[in-house]
């Protein structure tokens, strides 16, 4: 066994991941484009010297993967423009219920595509969709219409304020209640006194 492949192993596996650590913690399906052909690029360099590179040349490209990526994502959080065009902007699928079918082509995304993720979403009709994006990582976001979304704790607590207030007081109508006071609380008819 060779020790020369041993500490190559080790060290490329340290000097990874700690590149990995200064590129970013999102999973796969957060990344963007540029993040993930860096990614890519950096575990296809990561292998290189293994196969009889130079160590220290693939640990110096792979740091400059990184910098220019953490350098990419600088200047996308200071420019909208640069950030178009490296990231993309989130683009319509539905708008009150109605799909945008030109979005759904110019995305070459099919409706059943469409479907399955809002069913994945736990949408069950379009129609009760205000408004769904496809984001640029990928995933779906959407709006329910306002008859369409569950009720909150807040707006149940709410409800039940009202009903309770609107009921009469429980205790008024308690018989025993009229024996402590010794009177009624509503008279009885003339007939039964």
């Amino acid at each position: 066994m060779e020790w020369d492949l041993v500490w190559k192993a080790i060290l490329i596996v340290l000097a990874g991941t700690l590149l990995l650590r200064f590129a970013g913690r999102k999973t796969i399906s957060q990344m963007t484009l540029a993040e993930t052909i860096i990614m890519i690029s950096i575990g296809t360099l990561l292998i290189q010297p293994v196969s009889g590179k130079n160590i220290w040349t693939t640990l110096i490209v792979g740091a400059l993967l990184v910098i220019t990526l953490i350098t990419m994502e600088y200047l996308q959080m200071k420019s909208d423009s640069i950030e178009k065009l490296i990231t993309g902007k989130s683009k319509i699928l539905i708008e009150n219920g109605t799909i945008n079918e030109q979005n759904l082509k110019k995305l070459r995304l099919t409706v059943d595509q469409l479907e399955m993720m809002l069913r994945q979403s736990n949408v069950a009709n379009i129609k009760d969709v205000e408004f769904a994006t496809l984001e640029p990582n990928g995933q779906i976001g959407y709006t329910l219409k306002q008859e369409a979304q569950p009720v909150t704790k807040k707006e149940f607590q709410q409800l039940m304020q009202i009903l309770t207030t609107s009921q009469p007081n429980p205790s008024s109508n308690n018989l025993f209640t009229e024996v402590s006071k010794q009177s009624h609380d509503q008279d009885p008819p003339k007939h039964l006194q």
